[in-house]
Formats: structure tokens, C-alpha cells, sequence
């Protein structure tokens, strides 16, 4: 997928891309980075993984302009970030266990830092959904919750990683690696070069 992107044309609850891990373990501690377009105004999911026994096991989702959710375990935490010009933004979010404190960059910078879960361990053999908010395991989805616009260098590591020496080609640890995806599409998405 180097160089391509999930478009997403269109609000739907039939449109979705599930992503298939390299390893799939419980996880203690991850990062998340990915990159994203869209001139939504509602709430939006970018990221959603849930197990057969709970949903929002891990979810990065836009509650409204300039805040953004992260939930583990359902349970949630809410990041307000400047406003920023209209145009792409690369997000990357961190969870540790031990600590229990969750860490939001937007466009390289840090947003903050909160508590939530701590000593938590997210369950494996998760559904991984790009596009919608998984409300039971891979499915019942909301279009009103739906992603429209694009999506792009989606990564997922099994531990912290510094965001200030954030490391795309570094595949220690790496769940999900944009550069050798597995994925299935599902509905109306559509993948094309990167503008």
C-alpha cells in the first residue's frame, strides 16, 4: 500500500476496510499512527478494534471538530486539539498499561497526556476496521458514524514508541506495517495513488 490510500466516497454503513494483523496477541502497551483527509463537521471513526467479548477495545474516534476520543476497554478519554488549517492530518496515539497513561500527537506535535485502564490488557484476535465504529464484533454499524474521505500509513506496534523518533521502517514489534497491509474491502471504498 506504500503510496496509496482507503478512499472512502461516501457516508454508508456497508462501506469498511478490515485490516488483518501480522501477529495477534493481547496487547499491554501500543502506538498508533495513521494519516487522514476529510472535511466532516459530525463525529467520525477513524480506527476501531473490538474482540468477540468487548466493543471499543481499542478506538480513536472524532467526537467533534478539534476533539478527539480514545477508548480502551471502553472506557474513554477525550483530547482537545488546536485548531488546525483544513487540510490532511497524521495522528499517532500511545497506551501503556503499567502507567495507564494514554499520549496524543497531531502533525507531530504532542497534544497531552491522560490516565485511563491502567493495568488493562487488550484482548486478542481483535476485528480491525477502518471506515466505521464497530458496535459488535465486524459489524452494526452506523453510516452517522462513518468515515468519509481518506485514509493512509496506518501502523500499529505492540509497544510505545517515541514519537519524536518515530520510525516507519522499524518492524520490531509491528502489527500492522502500511507497506505490506492485509486487508479486505468491503462496499463502496476505493484505494488510489496518495495526492
Amino acid at each position: 500500500m506504500k503510496g496509496k490510500v482507503f478512499i472512502f466516497p461516501e457516508q454508508s454503513d456497508t462501506a469498511y476496510v478490515t485490516l488483518i494483523p501480522r501477529v495477534r496477541k493481547p496487547l499491554r502497551s501500543f502506538t498508533l499512527c495513521l494519516k487522514a483527509f476529510t472535511d466532516l463537521t459530525r463525529t467520525y471513526s477513524l480506527f476501531s478494534y473490538n474482540t468477540k467479548f468487548r466493543d471499543n477495545e481499542l478506538l480513536l474516534f472524532a467526537s467533534k471538530k478539534g476533539e478527539y476520543e480514545l477508548y480502551i476497554g471502553n472506557a474513554k478519554v477525550a483530547f482537545k486539539v488546536p485548531q488546525f488549517r483544513h487540510g490532511p492530518v497524521h495522528l499517532c496515539v500511545s497506551w501503556e498499561s503499567v502507567s495507564g497513561i494514554a499520549e496524543l500527537w497531531m502533525n507531530g506535535k504532542p497534544v497531552g497526556r491522560k490516565g485511563l485502564r491502567r493495568g488493562y490488557t487488550l484482548g486478542r484476535d481483535a476485528k480491525i476496521i477502518l471506515g466505521q465504529e464497530q458496535d459488535s464484533f465486524g459489524g452494526n454499524f452506523d453510516a452517522k458514524q462513518s468515515f468519509v474521505g481518506e485514509i493512509w500509513d496506518v501502523y500499529l506496534w505492540d509497544h510505545v514508541v517515541s514519537f519524536k523518533n518515530l520510525c516507519f521502517t522499524c518492524y520490531t514489534g509491528i502489527i500492522l506495517n502500511w507497506r505490506a497491509l492485509t486487508y479486505q474491502a468491503k462496499g463502496y471504498v476505493v484505494v488510489k495513488p496518495r495526492l
